[in-house]
């Protein structure tokens, strides 16, 4: 059975009408006949939207029960069984009732489409598992739901609901979005202007990139190699001169003039003998480029244009910055140079060039090598060979009588030089045989006969055509050991690239194997790996085309141990190149063993941050246990005590000292295990919606102490566990409580969170110690009764983000502290529970 199409419609925030696309959409593929029906949809209470749920059918949900209460969910096997041939799902990164057969919404939308069934559904881009982090920092709201960017980006179509900011907020006031007590505590935190500017930014710019991914795929799979201008991307050739610098800033104010364009700085190395500029002009532009946002590359060719011409093409580049010639006039009237070929085989591409201080100034440093055998050489020794002496020999018989044979050889040997100088071997060779037969016929007597009646004129040829043989074998011999310095110059000149890489940090595989692919100008390069059970090989990392899915079928592969290929798909290499490849293998296996180290370390942080709590736990506890428990002995001891009669009143005060000390110890040890449990990952906390008017006062009971409350009946309930935030309350309290007289708790609503805090007048906290006082057991040392071992700020805000919340300190005006507990506000149905840490 064929997979179904998934259609997303993706939004910047709540309230951009989303639900109400999808609805439309299905409204619309119902009255074209097709088999729509609502899988689940939540209106929120919106009017508009619930309205075009009229006419379309529902299937029903599934009922479930859970700590008491009543929950719907979407009924996958109730849709699966219908089978129609599109269902409505809202909200793709819900999270389902504990219980259900699929932790995330997501999930039942795999299986509905595994089914053949077609899906439309909605999600917002703070969901989107990559920017979950993003969006946090920009709105100060944790996301507790999330979606794989994988899971969205498969999408067959996403549809980008967009509306301005202003526009949005406009929908709020009117009471569109949120109930009319939530909209100004709304409009003065999350949908703030900035922040809806923020997140539209960041839903643009994601499905630009997966438009992007798509044009790609589109031109790779049609072979369009002509520059399509979507995006702007700007490439700027270096030649590693001073004038680097100039033309890396100009680029930059082009790519500037469009908003979201690429800047991409391009340093050929040619394989004939132009190996590059000085290595520190190169290091200081890369540096240069990626300070401006840009990206450095490197790729080896033999015609610098077409090299050029390539690589902008391949990365779809619209426009290409090169710098005016440093050549001379007259080196220019010789050949046209690179910025003159490149602009002639542009086609679309926009061609700059820009002058800096070093233009007409000469080349500076290396220049090419005449002994190296371009192909241009090779056709201007072959045209010297079969034209050059018939016209010498055409130039020489005029002043037949006044020369003799050897100055004529001479001649003839001088043109041959320069045949083998221009073109080596084989056009040289032609020339002194074609040289010897027109001195035979033309110069020897007698003439107009292929006959020698001198011997010593025989000599004469005979001499001319081995020192001309010798000539063109040398010069053949000297161009083809400058080429082979030349593409070992360049080799070393990728080498080097790749020490600095490593040097820099940069061994990242994805950075590794894209360098190897532009360096060698390949279509696909696949690290390939063998599992130890099945004996199969599967992908680590690859770039660029359709990898290769085991080292045959790639046209070129390096073994580096028996686990591990790297495959790569393009030109055969030669063994020049192929060492140059064995080198980039090497450092991607050290790559990949660096990362798998990396991840071994972080797996490995946990233990060591519960060894180094376990190690000032038994620092503190020796004082901090020892002293409660020393007091409650001693009131015990001295009650058992047969020589003592005591008072009524003296064994009351005895007993109520035994009491506090051994409540405050048990209250030390719960905290020290529930510290222990958070740092090993294994608190359990179970989440569900919590009525803060009623867990406030709880708390205050347990404390025990005189503290004013403003916390109103109608604020939306909290998403929490019970437990936990009764503890969390009583530490922060009983905090504020110990160092001020007075102190008031208030609770308020603010967007998609509540806030409770708790304000005192005692003597605060300077604002470079706020993070801190959050660190347990800070109060080493010698202390009274009162003071414990540090634990209860670091508890507290340990299991508020355990319940998905922030603890966060602030000052109170006029003096003293205010504790801010935010925690996730019920939305609808509330968003997660049961889920253990």
């Amino acid at each position: 059975m064929p997979r179904g199409r998934l259609r997303v419609y993706l939004g910047a925030a709540p309230g951009v009408g989303k639900t109400f696309a999808m609805l439309g959409e299905g409204r619309r593929a119902k009255e074209r006949g097709r088999d729509v029906v609502v899988g689940i949809v939540e209106t929120h209470g919106r009017v508009q939207t619930a309205a075009q749920l009229e006419d379309l059918e529902i299937v029903p949900r599934k009922s479930m029960e859970y700590r008491g209460g009543a929950f719907t969910e979407l009924d996958v096997d109730a849709v699966i069984e219908r089978a129609p041939k599109v269902v409505l799902v809202d909200e793709l990164a819900h999270t389902n009732v504990p219980g259900s057969r699929n932790a995330k919404r997501w999930q039942d939308v795999e299986e509905i489409l595994d089914a053949g069934i077609h899906v439309v559904t909605t999600v917002n881009v703070q969901h989107l598992e990559s920017l979950n982090d993003v969006v946090h920092e920009i709105t100060g709201v944790p996301q507790l739901e999330t979606v794989p960017d994988e899971m969205v980006r498969q999408a067959d179509q996403i549809e980008l609901v967009d509306m301005s900011p202003d526009a949005l907020r406009r929908r709020m006031a009117h009471g569109n979005i949120y109930a009319p007590e939530k909209i100004d505590a709304a409009l003065s935190n999350y949908f703030r202007v900035g922040n809806l500017t923020a997140l539209r930014e960041l839903a643009l710019l994601w499905v630009a990139g997966k438009v992007d991914e798509q044009l790609d795929r589109y031109r790779f799979e049609h072979g369009i190699r002509t520059t399509w201008e979507a995006r702007e991307r700007v490439v700027v050739a270096l030649t590693g001169g001073p004038e680097g610098d100039t033309l890396i800033r100009r680029a930059a104010r082009i790519a500037d003039r469009s908003k979201g364009a690429d800047l991409l700085a391009l340093h050929v190395i040619s394989a004939d003998g132009l190996t590059g500029g000085d290595p520190a002009n190169l290091a200081r532009q890369r540096t240069l480029t990626e300070s401006l946002g840009g990206t450095y590359h490197q790729v080896v060719g033999d015609d610098i244009p077409t090299a050029l011409l390539d690589f902008a093409s391949g990365v779809n580049a619209t426009q290409l910055v090169l710098g005016a010639s440093r050549r001379g006039r007259f080196a220019q009237i010789l050949s046209r140079g690179v910025g003159v070929e490149t602009t002639a085989q542009s086609g679309s591409i926009d061609v700059h060039m820009i002058t800096h201080a070093e233009a007409k100034q000469g080349r500076a440093r290396r220049q090419r090598s005449r002994a190296a055998l371009t192909r241009r050489r090779r056709i201007t020794g072959w045209i010297l060979a079969l034209a050059g002496m018939p016209a010498l020999a055409g130039v020489l018989l005029p002043f037949r009588a006044e020369l003799s044979l050897p100055s004529e050889i001479l001649f003839f040997l001088m043109l041959t030089v320069g045949v083998a100088l221009a073109g080596g071997m084989w056009p040289a060779v032609t020339a002194a045989v074609g040289g010897s037969l027109l001195l035979n016929y033309f110069f020897t007597p007698p003439l107009y006969e292929f006959t020698i009646n001198d011997p010593e004129n025989l000599f004469a040829l005979v001499v001319f055509v081995l020192v001309a043989a010798a000539v063109a074998a040398i010069v053949d011999l000297a161009a083809r050991r400058t080429r082979q310095a030349a593409q070992a110059s360049a080799n070393a000149e990728i080498l080097s690239a790749l020490a600095g890489h490593v040097l820099r940090g940069e061994s990242a595989l994805p950075s590794l194997l894209a360098r190897l692919r532009e360096t060698f100008g390949l279509t696909s390069v696949t690290l390939l790996e063998r599992a130890a059970e099945t004996k199969a090989w599967h992908i680590i990392a690859t770039t660029g085309g359709p990898p290769c899915v085991k080292p045959s079928t790639g046209d070129t592969d390096v073994i580096i141990d028996d686990d591990l290929v790297l495959a790569a798909r393009g030109a055969p290499l030669d063994a020049s190149d192929r060492r140059v490849l064995e080198a980039f293998a090497a450092e991607i296996a050290v790559a990949l063993r660096q990362q798998r180290l990396a991840e071994a370390a972080e797996k490995a942080k946990p233990l060591a941050a519960a060894d180094k709590m376990r190690t000032a736990l038994l620092a503190a506890v020796s004082h901090d246990l020892r002293t409660p428990l020393a007091s409650a002995k001693a009131a015990v001891e001295s009650l058992r005590s047969v020589e003592i009669v005591w008072s009524p009143g003296d064994r009351a005060e005895l007993l109520a000292t035994a009491d506090e000390s051994l409540v405050k110890l048990d209250r030390l040890v719960a905290n020290l295990l529930d510290m222990s449990r958070l740092q090993a990952g294994v608190l359990g906390v179970t989440l569900e919606p919590l009525a803060l008017y009623e867990i406030v006062p709880r708390a205050i009971d347990d404390l025990g102490a005189r503290i004013e409350t403003t916390v109103p009946y109608d604020l939306p309930d909290v998403v929490a566990d019970a437990a936990l935030l009764e503890r969390v309350l009583v530490n922060v309290m009983g905090n504020a409580v110990r160092y001020s007289p007075a102190v008031l708790v208030t609770a308020s609503s603010v967007g998609d969170q509540v806030e409770v805090r708790v304000i005192d007048r005692g003597p605060g906290i300077p604002p470079d110690a706020h993070d801190r006082v959050f660190q347990p057991f800070q109060r080493l040392g010698d202390r009274d009764n009162h003071t414990g071992v540090g634990l209860g700020l670091a508890l507290s805000r340990g299991l508020t983000e355990a319940m998905g919340g922030t603890l966060t300190p602030e000052e109170t005006p006029g003096g003293g502290l205010t504790m801010v507990l935010r925690l996730p506000a019920r939305q609808g149905r509330w968003p997660q529970s049961g889920s253990p840490m």
